[in-house]
């Protein structure tokens, strides 16, 4: 099977017999565009680059960047195919989780605006010892953050969609939530996960816990959020907002008890050797008939 491969790599590794352009799809004639059956969007440019899925008529599959696929389901049609890139972001998005963890906990934004101000100020600061930690979505990337976190001394819960051993169900995490000092969301953005933690979560909420969101930013209720963070309830660390990008004059950024990046949980050095991997494998899986890893059923 031969397929014409747009993606945003012009020196993409594919195999023999496969066609490859990274022309700019904005050039490209409505020829051009129908030839197009295996399209792979450019990485963090969200729906600038969904758009293009239905000028392309013989689009067959579109294979994401991102381990998130929320946002591509407007621009699906029936008989596309549909992968996501699920392993290639699992460290950098666990680093960035532990990063914003431990920032958080041991003030480091408050001593980076203590520098800029050349004032040495000595606090004492908290600490992840003795603390239980939620990894609320326990696929790949929260597995990964586990790792990561082993070797402290802290208590772990975990939660997913489904319970099993040792992993208990969203729909549980309630009860246990007076007790957690750190949640970590990490799970996608659907229907049942849309505004998972909202007014009644933060009020269950240990005072002073401290929720981390590296996930998508409507897994948060923002005006919820805002609340419990103008009363001093909890803390926040987000690396995704809703609205995103969070625009100017947002009364989250001048919440104090927040910590806010834009959105870089997946995009490292890391990220472009292994996604070009992912990619490349996908395209040798079709040239040698074998099934292509990471799909989504999307069609209900």
């Amino acid at each position: 099977m031969t397929e014409n491969i747009w993606c945003q790599w012009p020196d993409l590794t594919i195999p023999n017999g496969f066609k490859l352009t990274s022309k700019p799809l904005a050039t490209l004639s409505e020829t051009a565009l129908s030839e197009i059956t295996f399209y792979v969007p450019q990485y963090m440019a969200g729906s600038a680059a969904l758009t293009w899925i239905p000028k392309m008529p013989n689009l067959k599959i579109v294979q994401l960047l991102n381990a998130g696929y929320d946002d591509a389901i407007a621009y699906l049609r029936p008989g596309l195919t549909l992968f996501n890139a699920k392993g290639v972001h699992d460290h950098s998005t666990s680093e960035l989780a532990l990063a914003l963890m431990l920032a958080k906990l041991r003030f480091i934004p408050e001593y980076v605006k203590n520098q800029i101000a050349g004032k040495w100020e000595h606090t004492s600061t908290g600490s992840l010892a003795d603390k239980t930690v939620a990894i609320v979505g326990y696929g790949s990337i929260g597995k990964t953050f586990e790792h990561l976190i082993a070797n402290f001394p802290i208590n772990i819960l975990r939660f997913a969609q489904t319970a099993r051993d040792n992993v208990y169900p969203i729909s549980e995490i309630n009860k246990y939530l007076p007790e957690i000092d750190v949640v970590v969301l990490i799970v996608p953005l659907t229907d049942s996960t849309r505004n998972l933690f909202n007014k009644e979560k933060f009020d269950l909420m240990k005072p002073g816990a401290l929720i981390i969101n590296v996930a998508r930013g409507a897994v948060i209720n923002t005006d919820d959020l805002l609340e419990a963070l103008r009363a001093d309830r909890i803390h926040a660390a987000l690396d995704v907002t809703d609205p995103e990008p969070l625009p100017a004059g947002h009364p989250l950024w001048s919440e104090k008890n927040v910590l806010i990046v834009p959105h870089v949980g997946g995009d490292s050095t890391s990220f472009d050797p292994r996604a070009r991997k992912l990619v490349t494998e996908q395209l040798l899986r079709i040239s040698q008939n074998k099934a292509m890893v990471n799909q989504i059923g999307w069609e209900k």
